[in-house]
């Protein structure tokens, strides 16, 4: 009976707590809409506003068929409208130029760096380093220390150095600097990723005759391959979005996607239905990038998170 009792009162303690508990999940789910509502917001608006009229544009007009009828205004512009792709466009050509220069400079500094990240994170994991008083956590901080640099305090020498180096409005120039920006994140995120995988593995192979490269080629990188994903994928959004370095070091041949979009001014002002069909066609890579690897994404990043 007093085993019945107890059960009986869990019970009733329960009920009672269900009323608190389906309130904190409303409010936390309110919370998270909320918050998808102001991250999505943009996007949403830069789509619309691709298929507004200058009339809707300044009259700031929100939602398709309710308070305006889409309209090709902003793709008609590019040459990207259904009653224009067949027709001969300049701008339409250069919109192309600079979407490829963009995958270009994107996947090329993504990859360079990937490539030197993980070599240097495999450094700092596996081992012991002194370089003055500075030990491998130093080293490490001090690479991650170099994104708190404005990046406008490195535009006269890099454009005194781009100059003599003959890089300027090249790609390869781009590739470079991209390079060097998102370097420490792959280091970081990589050494978080060797940290993870026991070094016995390696020993094992060292015992069955594998050099310290070749255990590195056939163990460690099959194993943290999620996180090179993860950090190449990153390293190409922020690669992809790079507006200052691109502005700065370019001028006809290498200006990527985000110059052309902030170009969209003329003598009547900004023109907002052009520059959001540009912004549109820019971001779309990035979204399909998101939504097919976002696993990837998630298993590299959170490798680290759980020993």
């Amino acid at each position: 009976m007093a085993i019945i009792a107890e059960t009986s009162d869990r019970r009733g303690s329960l009920w009672s707590r269900r009323p608190q508990f389906l309130t904190n999940s409303l409010l936390i789910y309110a919370a998270l809409v909320f918050w998808a509502f102001i991250s999505l917001f943009p996007i949403y608006w830069t789509i619309t506003t691709s298929f507004k009229t200058a009339v809707n544009v300044t009259q700031g007009h929100l939602i398709p068929f309710v308070d305006f009828t889409p309209d090709w205004k902003g793709w008609r512009s590019l040459g990207l409208s259904p009653d224009t792709i067949l027709a001969p466009s300049t701008v339409r050509d250069e919109f192309i130029r600079r979407f490829f220069n963009s995958i270009v400079a994107s996947a090329g500094a993504s990859f360079l760096a990937v490539l030197i990240g993980s070599l240097a994170a495999y450094g700092l994991s596996r081992f012991t380093y002194k370089f003055l008083w500075m030990a491998n956590k130093d080293i490490s901080f001090f690479f991650l220390s170099q994104l708190i640099l404005p990046p406008v305090v490195l535009a006269m020498p890099f454009l005194v150095l781009y100059k003599h180096l003959m890089l300027l409005d090249t790609l390869i120039g781009l590739i470079l600097i991209y390079t060097l920006m998102v370097l420490p994140i792959v280091i970081w995120i990589m050494r978080d990723q060797f940290d993870t995988i026991p070094v016995e593995l390696e020993q094992a192979a060292l015992v069955d005759g594998c050099s310290i490269w070749g255990a590195f080629l056939r163990i460690v990188l099959p194993i943290a391959l999620p996180g090179m994903v993860a950090a190449f994928i990153l390293s190409v959004i922020l690669c992809w979005n790079e507006y200052f370095f691109a502005a700065l070091l370019t001028s006809s041949n290498a200006k990527t996607l985000p110059v052309m979009v902030a170009s969209q001014t003329g003598s009547q002002g900004i023109n907002w239905w052009s520059m959001a069909a540009i912004a549109t066609a820019a971001i779309m890579p990035l979204v399909l990038v998101g939504i097919f690897l976002e696993r990837y994404i998630v298993k590299g990043l959170t490798a680290g998170a759980v020993k």
